[in-house]
């Protein structure tokens, strides 16, 4: 699974997860050696990899040097690119570890400067069903198949799928009428400023009367397959 998987938003999901924990850490330099450590790379083979003189990774591991985020993103992803050169030992491991291998999600993306809804509507061929136009930002996108989502969801699941929903347009395939995305919406805690169905073969008026009370705008993609809309949506990453 995870070898397919070199673009997607595990391994993105991933990095954020060892950056953050970084970040987070009182002790900045040990959590630097604590993470290369745990990927088994010498500190000549990261420096290689980044480009830079092996003292250096030294310094930022002694805390001789403060790090900003772009040298943290820049260790993160030269530890992942060392590790997919051996086959993803250790992020096999993270995957089972941190339990974000959703068989239900197609994929994941943050932008790099949110946009607005006209712009995703753009990108996916949309068409907005609502009477308003929310001013909300979109910040990235997640995309699920709806029928998986609702044969393998447990309860738990569903709620951290909700986490991830936080200022992203949530996308659905392989909807009917929209009805039951909708009403699992209104009962959520966390609400996504948009949703996508890609395709549905009516829209039911339920799910739009949810949508207009819950201020959710939706929008009904016309792209004729599912690559199509991935593609769509990809391409939104160019332009934040």
């Amino acid at each position: 699974m995870v070898e397919e998987l070199l673009d997607s938003y595990i391994i993105e999901d991933i990095g954020k997860r060892i950056a953050g924990d970084i970040v987070w850490s009182k002790d900045l330099a040990g959590a630097f050696r604590k993470w290369r450590e745990m990927f088994g790379v010498s500190q000549g083979e990261l420096s290689r990899e980044m480009g830079i003189k092996p003292s250096v990774i030294a310094d930022y591991e002694r805390g001789r040097r403060q790090a900003g985020s772009e040298l943290i993103r820049r260790y993160v992803s030269a530890l992942i690119s060392i590790d997919a050169k051996r086959g993803y030992r250790v992020i096999k491991e993270l995957v089972k570890m941190f339990g974000i291998n959703y068989p239900f999600i197609l994929d994941m993306r943050d932008f790099k400067s949110p946009l607005s809804i006209d712009r995703i509507i753009k990108a996916v061929d949309g068409i907005l069903v609502n009477s308003f136009v929310s001013d909300k930002k979109v910040y990235g996108y997640i995309v699920t198949d709806s029928i998986k989502a609702i044969l393998s969801l447990s309860g738990m699941e569903f709620y951290q799928m909700l986490s991830l929903m936080v200022n992203r347009a949530v996308v659905f395939t392989k909807v009917t009428t929209g009805r039951s995305p909708m009403i699992a919406l209104k009962v959520a805690p966390v609400k996504p400023p948009v949703v996508i169905f890609h395709r549905p073969v009516r829209l039911d008026p339920l799910a739009l009367m949810i949508s207009e009370l819950e201020g959710i705008n939706v929008i009904v993609s016309t792209k004729l397959h599912e690559e199509d809309l991935l593609k769509g949506l990809k391409s939104l990453l160019a332009e934040s």
